[in-house]
C-alpha cells in the first residue's frame, strides 16, 4: 500500500467527473497524490465517486464498492470511502449494509473527505512534508473551480448548473440533485479563463438542464449570453453543448451557434420520445408537433448542425402502435446522433408511484434493439455523405499505427472517431487541430489523411 496515494474512482457521468476532479485538488493541496481509474489501484485510500440514476448504475455502484471492501478484507486497503449519487439517494440503507465503508459522503457533502484527510495527515510527517500549510488548511479556500483535470489537457467538462426542475416521471434526478441551481454567469466565465490557463481548448459545457439556465438567479434563460462570454475567451476553440431540454427552448442561443465559429455545431438535445400520448406520460410538457417544429427551426436557423438525442423505451404503457410510430419519426428526422435506454423503474419517481412498469423486460430489450439497429442504418448514410470532405479534426490520442481524433461533431466517449493511419514521416501532435480529408466511413467512426 501506498500511504500517501489516493485512488479515486469514478462511476456515472461527466458531472460526476468535475466533483472527482474538484476533490483530488483539494487532496493534492493536503499533500496527497492521487490516481484516477487506475486499474491496478495500490493506495492506501480509496475513494469511490458513484452513480445512482438507473439500475444498471446503480449495480455497478455497489459492485465497484464490493470489490474494494474485498481489498480490505485482503488488508491491501486500509480507508474506503464513499460518495456521489448512490450515497445521496440511499444513505442509511448503505451504511447499514456496508459497514465496511469508513464513511458515505452524499453528491454534495463530499469535501468533508478532505477534512477526514487532514485529520490522519497531522500525525503523518510524511504527507506533511508535502503539503501546503497543511496545520491552516481551508478547503474552501481560493477558487473551488480549480480542480486536477483527468481528460486529456485540451478538453475538460464545464459544469454550469446543479439540479433539475422538471421531474419527468422516470426520472430519479431531481430526487438526488433537488431543484436547479445556476452558478453565475462571472464564475463560469472566471473558470474557463482558468482552464484555458490550463492548456484546455475544448469544452464540454454540461448541466441536467442546459435550456433553464440562470431562470433561478435571474429570472430568465441567459443560456445565449452564457455561451457567448465563453466563446470570448482567448483560447476556448470549440464549445459544444450537453444536454438541453426541448420544452421552453430559447431559440437566441441558435444565433450564438450559428454566428460565433467556436460553438460548434453541435446539439445534445433529449427527447425521450415522440408520441403525444408517450410524452404526456412521461410529463414532458410538450407535444410532437412542437418537437418536430423545434427541430425543424433547430436545423433552418443553423444549417448543417449536428443533433445528438436520447430516446427512451419500455416506458409504462409504451405500446407496440407507440414504438412504431417513434420508429417511423426517427426515420423521418434522421438524428446526426442518437442514443438509447430502456425503463428502469426507479422508487419515488412519478412513474414508480402512480403506473404499473407493465411493459415485459424481454419487450423493452426487444424495443430497444430495433430502435439502435434502425439508427444504425441511418448513421450510416449519415457518415457516407462525409466521404471526400476535408474536416478539422482535433487529435485526442496515439495508438500504435494511427492517431485518433474528433470533428466538431463528435463529443468524446460517446460520439464516433477520426482515425487517421501513421505516416512515415509525419507526426501529429495530441491536442491539436489538423485538417482531414476523409476517406473512408463506416457505421460510427470515419478514416482519413491529414491534408498537407
Amino acid at each position: 500500500m501506498h500511504k500517501k496515494e489516493i485512488d479515486i474512482i469514478t462511476l456515472g457521468c461527466s458531472k460526476n467527473l468535475v466533483d472527482a476532479e474538484r476533490l483530488m485538488r483539494q487532496l493534492e493541496i493536503a499533500g496527497y497524490t492521487c490516481v484516477h481509474d487506475s486499474p491496478d489501484p495500490k493506495g492506501e485510500t480509496a475513494i469511490i465517486n458513484t452513480c445512482g440514476f438507473i439500475g444498471d448504475a446503480k449495480e455497478e455502484s455497489i459492485n465497484t464498492i464490493l470489490q474494494f471492501i474485498e481489498r480490505k478484507k485482503q488488508k491491501k486497503l486500509k480507508k474506503l470511502y464513499v460518495m456521489g449519487c448512490l450515497s445521496e439517494r440511499y444513505l442509511k440503507d448503505l451504511e447499514g449494509e456496508l459497514p465496511e465503508v469508513d464513511k458515505f459522503y452524499g453528491k454534495f457533502d463530499f469535501m468533508g473527505v478532505v477534512e477526514e484527510m487532514k485529520e490522519d495527515a497531522r500525525g503523518d510527517k510524511e504527507v506533511q512534508r508535502g503539503s501546503r500549510s497543511l496545520n491552516s488548511l481551508n478547503i474552501s479556500r481560493g477558487c473551488d473551480y480549480e480542480r486536477l483535470i483527468t481528460t486529456p489537457r485540451h478538453y475538460a467538462y464545464l459544469k454550469i448548473a446543479e439540479g433539475c426542475n422538471r421531474f419527468c416521471s422516470y426520472c430519479a434526478i431531481p430526487l438526488i440533485t433537488g431543484r436547479y441551481k445556476s452558478r453565475p454567469i462571472e464564475e463560469i466565465v472566471s473558470e474557463t479563463k482558468w482552464l484555458a490557463s490550463q492548456g484546455v481548448k475544448e469544452l464540454q459545457v454540461i448541466a441536467q438542464d442546459l435550456t433553464y439556465y440562470g431562470n433561478d438567479i435571474y429570472g430568465e434563460s441567459r443560456i445565449a449570453e452564457l455561451v457567448s462570454r465563453i466563446s470570448d475567451v482567448e483560447g476556448i476553440q470549440w464549445i459544444r453543448l450537453h444536454y438541453a431540454y426541448p420544452t421552453g427552448f430559447p431559440t437566441d442561443l441558435l444565433q450564438v451557434i450559428r454566428e460565433r465559429d467556436n460553438v460548434c455545431k453541435y446539439l445534445d438535445l433529449a427527447l425521450q420520445h415522440s408520441t403525444d400520448h408517450m410524452l404526456s406520460l412521461m410529463r414532458r410538457h410538450i407535444t410532437h408537433d412542437e418537437q418536430t417544429a423545434l427541430i425543424e427551426e433547430i436545423r433552418k436557423q443553423v444549417p448543417g448542425i449536428h443533433i445528438r438525442t436520447t430516446m427512451l423505451v419500455g416506458h409504462p404503457e409504451e405500446t407496440e402502435q407507440d414504438f412504431e410510430e417513434l420508429k417511423q419519426w426517427v426515420r423521418e428526422m434522421r438524428f446526426e446522433r442518437l442514443g438509447a435506454f430502456a425503463y428502469s423503474d426507479e422508487e419515488g419517481t412519478y412513474a414508480n408511484l402512480h403506473y404499473t412498469d407493465n411493459v415485459p423486460q424481454s419487450v423493452k430489450e426487444k424495443r430497444l434493439d430495433e430502435l439502435m439497429s434502425l439508427q444504425e442504418e441511418i448513421a450510416t448514410d449519415i457518415n457516407k455523405e462525409e466521404q471526400g470532405k476535408t474536416m478539422q479534426v482535433i487529435i485526442d490520442r496515439e495508438e500504435e499505427e494511427y492517431y485518433i481524433g474528433r470533428t466538431e461533431y463528435d463529443s468524446p466517449e460517446v460520439d464516433g472517431e477520426v482515425l487517421i493511419k501513421k505516416i512515415t514521416g509525419q507526426k501529429l501532435d495530441v491536442g491539436e487541430f489538423y485538417k482531414v480529408r476523409i476517406t473512408e466511413t463506416e457505421t460510427f467512426d470515419l478514416w482519413g489523411e491529414v491534408d498537407i
